[in-house]
């Protein structure tokens, strides 16, 4: 069994990790930032919440693949499997947790109906769950050219 704190040295010294933690923290601030000019106040929720401009979990994956290819090289088994996995992560954000964004938004549409008609308490739906297709491009144009800036 190894020393959890030779574990924790480990990682914090990890290019890789600590990189593919700056594009985060990077692209977050971003999304802050965005969202302030847009609205014209700020919300922390949009530092630690799902959506926005750009996709933060695409930028993460997109970071985290292009790191391993430059690691491990583009050729690596390890590059394949990181590779599929962002394109799932980036599929998901852009297309399931969208839909179900979409469905929640509907659902509060008709709890609000039947709130108003029926005087029923129920609490919202989340909409704010997915991203649009150019968050997401975004989100990997972030990551990608944020990992080649800190590599």
């Amino acid at each position: 069994m190894r020393n959890p704190d030779v574990l924790i040295h480990e990682l914090v010294v990890n290019k890789v990790f600590l990189t593919t933690l700056y594009v985060w923290l990077i692209t977050q601030t971003l999304k802050v930032f965005i969202g302030f000019v847009r609205e014209k106040k700020f919300n922390f929720r949009w530092f630690v919440g799902t959506g926005g401009m750009p996709s933060s979990h695409a930028a993460l994956v997109s970071a985290l693949t292009t790191l391993i290819g430059f690691a491990f090289g583009f050729d690596s088994g390890i590059f394949v499997v990181t590779l599929v996995f962002a394109l799932i992560v980036i599929f998901d954000a852009q297309g399931v947790r969208r839909a179900t964004g979409k469905q929640a938004e509907i659902l509060n549409k008709m709890l609000e109906d039947i709130y108003w008609k029926h005087r029923i308490q129920e609490d919202r739906l989340k909409e704010l769950l997915g991203h649009a297709p150019i968050e997401v491009l975004a989100g990997v144009v972030c990551g990608i050219v944020i990992a080649i800036i800190l590599w």
